[in-house]
């Protein structure tokens, strides 16, 4: 066993926390699931109105897509 070895882990962590981003990419993309975003969550509704749910879902989504596909990228390339 090699050094590098222990630094990637299991193949099977990193399928499961991209299949985490995947489907909560999927659920924001969708416009829904603004529970999710830790800011807007946590603000009062007057602030909240200030805001279009729905554009602040779909570009956190994005940048989840994002970070899925890195994730995926970086985890299935070999050392």
């Amino acid at each position: 066993m090699k050094l590098a070895d222990l630094a990637t882990g299991p193949d099977w962590i990193i399928w499961i926390v991209f299949v985490v981003f995947a489907v909560l990419s999927i659920i924001l993309l969708s416009g829904h699931g603004s529970w999710f975003i830790s800011g807007y969550n946590m603000a009062s509704k007057e602030e909240k109105e200030k805001y279009d749910e729905k554009k602040l879902c779909r570009t956190t989504g994005i940048g989840m897509s994002i970070i899925a596909i890195l994730i995926l990228i970086k985890g299935t390339e070999k050392v």
